[in-house]
């Protein structure tokens, strides 16, 4: 059975850098594993009707990502994304096959909007757009009560939180 951990958190709260980070230091630990960043899994566009986030196509190509990566070897799934409600948390263990542990990642909107300034520097309307979905992700986020822990990003290395993020994981 593949285990995942899934990093959630609202736009520019450090997801990717911080799966990226981890699956460096799993490689390091010797553990066989996959890092998905399923923005890449649902980036379509137009997006479909009644589908604004993609979710459909992002659980169906994570379905097949992850059988090809645990045939691969990988034992472990670190996922960048977002999941906003309790009941989408079984969806995505069925498309990984495994238990999904949710760990929040949280930056000071002060630190989101600075990293959202820099990779949107040339793009007013994207920056606009995402510092208006931090907000509205963050309340999303805050009424869900979705389970696992919260660890805060802040001005920290992605591979500190990385750490943090692990050792928040049990099943590593």
């Amino acid at each position: 059975m593949t285990a995942a951990l899934f990093l959630n958190g609202t736009v520019g709260s450090g997801k990717s850098a911080t799966a990226d980070a981890a699956g460096d230091l799993l490689a390091e630990r010797g553990i066989p594993h996959a890092v998905i960043d399923l923005d890449a899994l649902r980036r379509v566009w137009p997006a479909p009707a009644g589908d604004p986030f993609q979710t459909a196509l992002e659980l169906a190509n994570l379905r097949d990502y992850a059988a090809n990566a645990t045939a691969a070897g990988a034992g472990v799934l670190v996922l960048a994304g977002v999941i906003e409600e309790p009941s989408a948390l079984p969806r995505y263990e069925d498309a990984v096959g495994g238990p999904v542990t949710l760990v929040r990642l949280r930056a000071e909107a002060g630190e989101v909007e600075r990293r959202l300034r820099a990779r949107h520097a040339d793009d007013p309307e994207g920056l606009r757009w995402h510092l208006d979905r931090r907000g509205e992700l963050e309340a999303v986020l805050d009424a869900a009560g979705l389970p696992g822990p919260t660890v805060p990003t802040g001005h920290r290395t992605p591979r500190e939180v990385a750490e943090e993020a692990l050792r928040a994981w049990d099943a590593v």
